[in-house]
């Protein structure tokens, strides 16, 4: 996989769809970059966008995006509730596959400098990008915001990293970062105070609160020895948090920043403003995300409130997202589509694949006059349909009358056997895609010597793929069987004859690969590798099929 970057600018203008349009056609034009997601907001009037690309692509997609802007945006006619002091208020860079955070600060700085140079924007650099410790803040680089500026810049110690010291009137200035992915997070509640918002901001952000004697809000300032105000810590590691009144909604909101969701997850984040606004006579209503969030993020919120609930966690990613949204209330202010919002489905290439064919279709296919998909490809997935059905029984058996105090045992259960399931079906359209590399090594040239050897070293590679692709298909299959097994023991008994038919399932995905390794073997001229990989097929095959006959009697003495 060739390197990717993502970079998610923020333009201040968020009510004018005509000069959104404008910017984003100019990142556009770019070759390569794909654009994931586009977010104005109106009492911000502040669009988030979010694109992707390779480095070199994103930069230059970015640098038509901040001159566009500074073409279309005025900041001296700019209002909104957002802190900004650029037509481009910020432009972070944030490395997503194959590529170091060091190699991202160097386009950072890459990017900073042409749009100093070329559009004359004081540019300041944060985060990783930072040249100065007091400069990895955001907060420190946009303090005073816009209207601060022309002051700013009189000072030494904030002389743009890049571009001019001078005060652009219409463009204002930019802040340009590399970064860990981030989420911009904002959690609904029951209330139009802003100073209530904020109270519970300043209980959940990891700045806290300044430390005050007596009144929380009055009272004197609390200071260390060397005059430094005192601080009182938030409940969350790696938020920023404020509260504002949100004119569109007719509500208050938290708006967070979540700088690394590994240390606070966005669903601990929910939990604990709730936990906070409950303790001050509020109510969390609903949440509304910002751009993007990362699969696995939905995933782990879906799993944290189904256990909460002592619900299985072991079902469809897509329920798990189902219920990420409702805890949440996600879909409070408009719809949240996951296919629009999760990043891993925005990459998704257009192409339908074989997994995501509807039965009909896949059917219809397999029937055609193309040699793939095949029978390795359709072992794979009468594998996948006996693990489902492992899942199944186990899911079954998790809300169990009367084994209630066992929900954890079969959710445990059902979460391997969604591992076997998934596993199988990328194998599906892996199997077919080593079918095709053969084909496409066979239309290699052969006129040369050179060429030839070339031709004959790309079919043996090929054909050891698509030996080993259905030794992955038997391995997979046999590994679900304990999943299989297990159900038809501990499982709930009315549904036995599942777990038997997932076995049936199981061991004719596992001969079926078989017959595929076989095949290929034929072709393949390392005859010492070749015995080696018989032999373990052979064993796999025994094991899967004694596994079977075991499974079998267990559910035919409990019928």
């Amino acid at each position: 996989m060739n390197q990717l970057i993502e970079c998610v600018p923020n333009f201040s203008e968020g009510r004018n769809p005509q000069v959104i349009k404008q910017i984003t056609d100019a990142i556009e034009s770019v070759e390569g970059v794909k654009l994931l997601n586009v977010d104005p907001g109106k009492a911000t009037n502040r669009t988030v966008v979010t694109f992707v690309g390779a480095p070199d692509d994103v930069i230059e997609a970015a640098f038509r995006g901040v001159k566009k802007a500074s073409d279309l945006i005025d900041m001296s006619k700019h209002t909104g509730e957002h802190p900004r002091f650029g037509a481009t208020d910020v432009c972070p860079l944030v490395p997503i596959a194959n590529i170091s955070m060091e190699e991202t600060v160097e386009y950072a700085h890459k990017l900073a400098k042409r749009v100093g140079e070329e559009l004359n924007i004081p540019v300041y650099c944060y985060e990783f990008a930072a040249q100065a410790e007091e400069r990895k803040s955001l907060a420190n680089c946009r303090s005073g915001e816009y209207e601060g500026l022309p002051e700013k810049l009189k000072d030494p110690r904030w002389k743009p990293d890049f571009g001019p010291a001078e005060f652009n009137a219409s463009a204002g200035a930019t802040a340009v970062s590399a970064r860990n992915f981030l989420i911009a997070y904002n959690v609904n509640l029951n209330t139009t105070s802003t100073r209530r918002a904020n109270s519970i901001a300043f209980d959940v952000r990891e700045a806290g609160r300044v430390k005050r004697e007596g009144n929380p809000i009055t009272g004197k300032i609390v200071k260390d020895g060397n005059g430094e105000p005192i601080r009182v810590p938030g409940t969350l590691k790696k938020v920023r948090a404020i509260g504002w009144y949100i004119e569109e909604y007719g509500i208050a909101q938290i708006s967070m920043n979540l700088t690394d969701i590994t240390v606070t997850p966005v669903h601990i984040a929910f939990d604990e403003v709730c936990k906070s606004a409950e303790r001050r006579g509020m109510r969390v209503t609903g949440s509304e995300l910002v751009g993007l969030i990362p699969l696995q993020a939905m995933l782990d919120a879906g799993k944290y409130f189904l256990k909460k609930q002592e619900r299985s966690t072991g079902i469809s990613d897509d329920e798990i997202i189902k219920i990420a949204i409702k805890s949440m209330g996600l879909d409070e202010l408009g719809e949240f589509n996951p296919r629009e919002r999760i990043i891993e489905y925005m990459l998704e290439d257009d192409e339908l694949q074989l997994k995501d064919m509807s039965l009909k279709t896949f059917m219809e296919e397999t029937a055609s006059e193309s040699p793939a998909p095949g029978g390795g490809s359709i072992s794979a997935y009468v594998g996948s349909m006996g693990a489902a059905l492992g899942s199944m029984v186990a899911n079954l058996s998790s809300h169990k009358r009367g084994w209630d105090e066992r929900w954890e045992e079969f959710s445990d259960w059902a979460e391997k056997g969604k591992c076997y399931q998934e596993k199988l079906l990328r194998l599906v359209d892996e199997d077919t895609s080593a079918f095709n590399q053969i084909m496409a090594a066979f239309g290699l040239p052969k006129g040369t010597e050179e060429e030839k050897a070339a031709r004959m070293q790309a079919i043996q590679d090929a054909t050891l793929n698509a030996i080993l692709t259905p030794l992955e298909v038997m391995k997979t299959a046999f590994e679900s069987m304990e999943v299989l097994q297990a159900m038809a023991e501990i499982g709930n008994p009315n549904s036995v004859s599942d777990a038997g038919v997932g076995a049936l399932c199981a061991r004719t995905a596992v001969q079926g690969a078989y017959l595929n390794v076989l095949i290929n073997l034929a072709d393949f001229k390392d005859k010492v590798k070749a015995a080696k990989l018989k032999h373990e097929a052979g064993e796999i095959l025994f094991q899967a099929e004694t596994k079977e006959q075991l499974i079998l009697k267990l559910v035919e003495e409990k019928i």
